[in-house]
């Protein structure tokens, strides 16, 4: 054997000598480890801290959610009637305006002059009507003393006649005259909002463009247009025939209400390629925060149940075994509940069976909970008082064990002079502050 190898040998079974001397330490620590009352191993081995909620009765809202889109409650593309050069456009676009407002205004000569020419054949109709009448009462003097002959009176009639009917039309195109200067002025047929303009001034508008001058949608009141599933059919009409059926228009955060407004009607048919039925809702929309077109949510309050027992969502847990809550019973300590439940929403679940009104459920703190653990309840944020805790958890530690201020882990302990030390009028030593740890 060389010396190389003895040596290589020899620093080998050293490294092993040292790895076996150091995991022997490794287990004398972890053996030791329970008994010294560390900060980890005493911690595991406190309350739990928690936050919780009683058990409430209320009245809780039945509510159906669908979705859809917003619908104007009218619509309408303003065209010219007649053509003719566009001279001025009297709106803003995105203006609000009122039936009746001028929109914009055609050139008016060509109308006029159609008006002019209908009333000057009338007055030339008139002038002969007058004359005939005349000629025709010398005719029937005539006839009547046999001096003249009758047939010339009765053709003289015939003439008085078709004057009288030709005055009749000239009436007819004046007004047609008159109504196609009117024309000239367009004006909005509804009240809304203007859209975009679609010619600007200075251009032929026809009667037959298809894009016309621009849309004035009615968005106050406005419609929402939406869908539920058909099993809704049993409970929205019974509602809508009771009396008013509020909807609510939710924003897209799902918390925040855009609008609020009634269920006018519900759809004749069901849709057989989606299985949904249709209904329409009305809003003010004084706010305006409602726009045709748009996507929304819509929540539609149906009933309301009387007297149910609720809790926070957060509080229902699921098992393999179905829902259940931690219910914290006497001497604090907690234990799994299986319940029954009924609607639910993003803040509160109703409880049919398995809780009684004034019981606590723990809400939040659930990775260290088991079944009997002991828990300490913090106040919530709307400070709420601490729920009474067991004389165990006020003595809780061993003669290794120490106990975490609230303060964290720079805080001052109590009683002494040094800044952050407890104001006074802060409760005795004796109480446990709300996230005391063992």
């Amino acid at each position: 054997m060389t010396r190389g190898r003895i040596v290589l040998f020899l620093l080998l079974i050293g490294a092993a000598g040292g790895g076996y001397f150091g995991w022997k330490q490794w287990l004398a620590r972890q053996a030791e480890a329970p008994q010294t009352g560390g900060r980890r191993g005493g911690a595991l081995e406190g309350p739990v801290a928690v936050s919780a909620s009683a058990v409430r009765v209320e009245d809780v809202p039945l509510l159906r959610e669908g979705i859809g889109n917003v619908q104007a409650n009218a619509l309408v593309t303003v065209r010219a009637q007649i053509e003719g050069k566009l001279l001025s456009v009297e709106f803003r676009e995105g203006q609000m305006v009122k039936a009746g407002d001028i929109l914009a205004r055609i050139d008016p000569a060509a109308p006029q002059a159609q008006l002019d020419q209908a009333l000057a054949k009338q007055a030339q109709n008139q002038a002969n009507l007058a004359n005939a009448r005349l000629d025709l009462e010398r005719y029937q003097r005539l006839a009547a003393t046999n001096a003249g002959p009758r047939q010339q009176a009765d053709q003289q009639k015939a003439v008085v006649e078709q004057l009288e009917a030709q005055l009749r039309a000239d009436d007819a195109a004046i007004a047609s005259a008159r109504t196609s200067l009117g024309y000239t002025t367009i004006t909005s047929p509804i009240d809304g909002r203007a859209g975009l303009r679609q010619v600007d001034a200075g251009n032929i508008i026809r009667a037959g463009d298809a894009a016309g001058l621009v849309t004035i949608a009615q968005v106050q009141p406005i419609a929402v247009v939406f869908t539920l599933p058909q099993r809704d059919l049993a409970v929205v009409p019974e509602a809508l025939a009771r009396g008013l059926v509020p909807v609510d228009v939710i924003d897209a955060d799902g918390r925040s209400i855009l609008a609020t407004g009634k269920l006018d009607v519900v759809d004749n048919q069901v849709d057989i390629t989606t299985g949904t039925i249709r209904l329409k809702a009305s809003f003010a929309n004084e706010n305006a925060r409602l726009w045709p077109g748009q996507f929304v949510s819509v929540r539609v309050r149906v009933g309301a149940m009387a007297g149910a027992r609720t809790v926070p969502t957060p509080a229902l847990r699921r098992g393999p075994a179905g829902p259940f809550v931690y219910v914290i019973g006497e001497g604090g300590k907690v234990a799994a509940r299986p319940v029954v439940t009924g609607p639910q929403d993003e803040e509160r679940v109703v409880i049919v069976r398995g809780l009684e009104p004034g019981e606590h459920v723990v809400t939040a703190g659930f990775p260290r909970l088991t079944e009997g653990r002991e828990v300490t309840v913090l106040p919530d944020s709307s400070g709420t008082e601490v729920l009474p805790v067991a004389p165990a958890q006020r003595q809780r530690g061993g003669p290794g064990s120490r106990q975490r201020p609230t303060g964290g882990r720079n805080a001052a302990q109590p009683g002494s002079n040094q800044p952050g030390s407890p104001p006074p009028g802060a409760p005795p030593p004796g109480a446990v502050p709300p996230a005391t740890r063992p």
